[in-house]
């Protein structure tokens, strides 16, 4: 029975993304699955999926060369007690020091690539130590997946990753049975529009612009509402202040709704779902909302362009651009209920067709079959 150690930089992230692959691999294949992550409060849910979880303390947002070395060392301590067969890794520090401490120990590897973040959005010395790392990590990888083309063409254009290690794949998928809008009853009409950003609330999610064209719009426009759904607090360099956030609060410039495990009824409480991100690797928020037949406006960026088809299932807005994002919720508010409604059938067919869960589990298995040699 293989042992398959997977680690990530949240618990809450496997239990919200990754828990359709923790149950194919534990229940279905019959692997046994380790989880190291950080101790966030959902290492039970962890546990439920199927997963051992094996607590990991991890400071994603921490640039201290003491701390990294100390979270090497911990892998390496992991590698060598777990003796897994084989090691799957999302996010930068479980793909680069936990990747670079499972190629010492012998460890055959997986990696996703679910995004760039801050590193790669704003190019400086830490995107050369960045890519320095995933050179490292990833070098020697059987399978190094991508969430889109653009993020892939980049790691090949560094010399971060061969070509016959990539391959794509549609995000995370999405279980158009969970996200059924036919489960939620429709708003009962208040005359009010609302826009919903679902994201953590860091800059680098568009939150400034979001807040910036509600202040454009928000004298011209009384019907509409823009609200904020997400964790405050979190740790990353870009991260919006409680103070900050209060401060809009107090001006009426947007709703703080404060975090959800479960975003559907948001969603479908929503009238548009808003992502002005400067960059995703395949944005699961888009996707839900599509697949909750919700129309969106998204920055036109790599991970959010991939999602929204300008005109068919949404709209798209320059990146770091208020007045644009602002011009496109008055363009999406302005158009009659049914074409809206006409946009978010046609995000859930493309859900449907183009991100499945299925298709996700289907590539991992491959992936993991090609790495074990079978």
């Amino acid at each position: 029975m293989p042992r398959v150690l997977m680690s990530i930089n949240a618990a809450w992230n496997v239990v919200n993304f990754r828990a359709a692959l923790v149950r194919a691999l534990s229940g279905e294949d019959g692997h046994q699955v380790i989880a190291a992550v950080p101790d966030d409060g959902a290492l039970d849910k962890v546990a439920a999926l199927g997963a051992r979880p094996v607590a990991l303390a991890m400071t994603s947002g921490s640039t201290s060369i003491f701390g990294d070395l100390a979270l090497f060392w911990r892998y390496l301590r992991l590698m060598r007690r777990e003796r897994p067969d084989i090691y799957l890794g999302w996010t930068i520090k479980p793909n680069t020091y936990g990747s670079l401490a499972a190629r010492l120990c012998g460890v055959p590897r997986i990696n996703n690539i679910s995004g760039l973040g801050t590193a790669f959005i704003r190019t400086g010395w830490l995107t050369r130590i960045a890519s320095a790392l995933y050179r490292l990590g990833l070098g020697g990888s059987s399978t190094v997946f991508f969430q889109n083309a653009d993020d892939a063409a980049l790691f090949r254009r560094l010399g971060l990753v061969r070509q016959s290690q990539i391959v794509l794949l549609p995000g995370s998928g999405i279980d158009l049975a969970h996200y059924d809008p036919t489960r939620f009853p429709p708003r009962a009409p208040d005359g009010e529009f609302r826009f919903l950003l679902i994201a953590r609330l860091i800059r680098d999610k568009g939150v400034h612009e979001f807040v910036a064209a509600a202040r454009l719009l928000r004298a011209r426009h009384p019907h509409l509402r823009w609200q904020l759904l997400g964790f405050l607090d979190v740790d990353n360099r870009t991260a919006i202040d409680r103070a900050t956030l209060d401060g809009w609060v107090a001006e009426e410039l947007v709703e703080y709704l404060g975090a959800a495990e479960d975003v559907r009824g948001h969603i479908a409480a929503a009238d548009c779902i808003v992502l002005p991100s400067y960059r995703e690797g395949l944005s699961r928020v888009l996707l839900e909302a599509a697949a909750m037949e919700r129309p969106a406006i998204a920055s036109d960026v790599p991970g959010c362009r991939d999602v929204v088809c300008d005109g068919e299932t949404g709209l798209l807005c320059q990146v770091q651009d208020a007045a644009s994002l602002a011009e496109a919720m008055t363009r999406m508010a302005a158009l009659p209920e049914a074409a809206r409604a006409a946009m978010g059938r046609a995000a859930r067919v493309q859900a449907g067709a183009r991100f499945s869960e299925g298709a996700v589990i289907a590539a991992y298995r491959t992936a993991i079959a090609q790495a074990l040699g079978r």
